[in-house]
């Protein structure tokens, strides 16, 4: 029986940072000398996710520490007149007050169950941000917590022993493959992919395109 839900936040209940992100891509290209846009959004994404993977236990560093010094290598490597500091207070505005996703309160007020937001952010941020929409969660589990990041399995196992509930008590809901999905079903927990965009389903894999489609599925009835 379940009897709690786990969920993902960003990409989940409110919308992630893309816009953010181009915007700080296209300032890089502007006064850089990358050839293109895609090529500074690989690097850039390949400088975060390096630092990201090793980022655990007593080598962990926030996210907003990871995204600083990643976007600073990639204006380096560019070199591009760019800001890192400024360019990086765009993603944080963004993080603290994101725009919501038009069902998740909807999901929130009427979930049967206890609602737990499982999150790789900061957790001064995700709780500004959870203020500004005026979500009541029952508590909040972020990757600073655990000094580990999804798709470990830290994060997962420190929200459970937490909550006093075990893996299969627990539903977790991501929009997120490899860190969500993945991340969840490492430590035992049935996971759903909320596919917003309508990308192919992998076989095995659980999805829906909102939050509240979740109601449809077998795990409240």
């Amino acid at each position: 029986m379940i009897k709690a839900v786990f969920i993902d936040f960003y990409g989940t209940v409110v919308h992630e940072d893309g816009d953010i992100v181009r915007k700080i891509s296209q300032e890089i290209f502007d006064t850089g000398i990358a050839k293109n846009l895609s090529e500074i959004d690989s690097y850039w994404w390949k400088a975060f996710q390096t630092a990201f993977i090793s980022a655990y236990g007593d080598s962990f560093e926030t996210q907003r520490q990871l995204e600083y010094q990643s976007l600073q290598k990639t204006i380096q490597h560019f070199h591009s007149t760019a800001d890192a500091r400024a360019m990086s207070e765009l993603m944080f505005e963004h993080w603290i007050k994101p725009p919501i996703f038009e069902e998740s309160k909807q999901f929130f007020e009427s979930c049967p169950v206890p609602v737990y937001i499982v999150s790789n952010i900061d957790r001064a941020d995700i709780l500004q941000a959870i203020k500004v929409h005026g979500l009541k969660p029952v508590e909040v589990f972020t990757s600073e917590d655990a000094k580990s990041y999804k798709p470990r399995k830290e994060l997962f196992e420190f929200a459970l022993e937490n909550t006093g509930l075990s893996a299969k008590e627990v539903v977790h809901i991501g929009d997120s493959l490899s860190s969500d999905i993945k991340g969840a079903s490492s430590v035992g927990i049935n996971a759903i992919w909320i596919n917003r965009s309508g990308k192919e389903i992998p076989e095995g894999i659980n999805a829906v395109e909102n939050l509240l489609q979740i109601y449809d599925m077998d795990y409240f009835k």
